[in-house]
């Protein structure tokens, strides 16, 4: 397959969203609520067969797809194979910004601090209720998607998947609360270490 084939998606500079340590994410040419993360680090293709057998399972389970990037399967790019992913915007348009984004700044976090101190709690309420199991929660893999000032949700678009050798939270459900929690916990331990000079952020942890 060339550059000159019809069917392949050319992902260029001017679509580029942002990467990670394995992979590199795009705007779809031709589809403004899709987005395409290739692989670009020697870990990557690994990572995102977790992500696609985690999908494939939670597909089957039938989830609600409230706080989770919803997967739509592969395609051919000019830089490999890509996953196919919905592109979370906020009501006026634009790409919602990761949560790390909101909470490295007090200002923002002031300015946005109602919506943020229900959105936090209730992204843990829905991990726990759909039994979603993620490799690592971090701040920069959740996106808050706003609906104005005072009104958003926190969705996961990366790190989806169980990578223990032996994985019985997938099919356990006792197993799977009991890990989420402990990771929610872990991810709570670090919002308050990493962010210790935002008093808004501390003050809606500790709610």
């Amino acid at each position: 397959m060339t550059v000159d084939d019809p069917s392949l998606i050319i992902l260029d500079k001017p679509l580029f969203i942002g990467a990670g340590v394995n992979r590199e994410c795009y705007r779809h040419p031709e589809n403004s609520d899709l987005c395409i993360k290739v692989v670009v680090g020697h870990g990557g293709k690994r990572e995102s067969r977790v992500e696609q057998s985690a999908y494939r399972r939670l597909e089957k389970r039938g989830i609600s797809w409230d706080m989770l990037s919803r997967f739509y399967g592969m395609a051919s790019t000019n830089k490999g194979q890509g996953t196919v992913f919905e592109l979370i915007r906020d009501r006026d348009g634009n790409i919602s910004k990761p949560l790390s984004y909101y909470i490295g700044a007090p200002e923002q976090t002031a300015l946005h601090g109602d919506g943020l101190s229900r959105a936090i709690p209730a992204l843990k309420h829905y991990l726990l209720h759909e039994e979603i199991i993620t490799t690592a929660l971090k701040a920069q893999n959740m996106v808050y998607q706003k609906f104005g000032d005072t009104e958003g949700k926190l969705v996961i678009i990366d790190d989806i998947g169980n990578t223990d050798f032996i994985p019985i939270c997938n099919y356990l459900s006792w197993a799977a609360q009991r890990k989420i929690r402990r990771k929610w916990e872990r991810f709570e331990l670090r919002l308050k270490t990493r962010y210790a000079h935002n008093p808004v952020l501390q003050q809606i942890l500790s709610s």
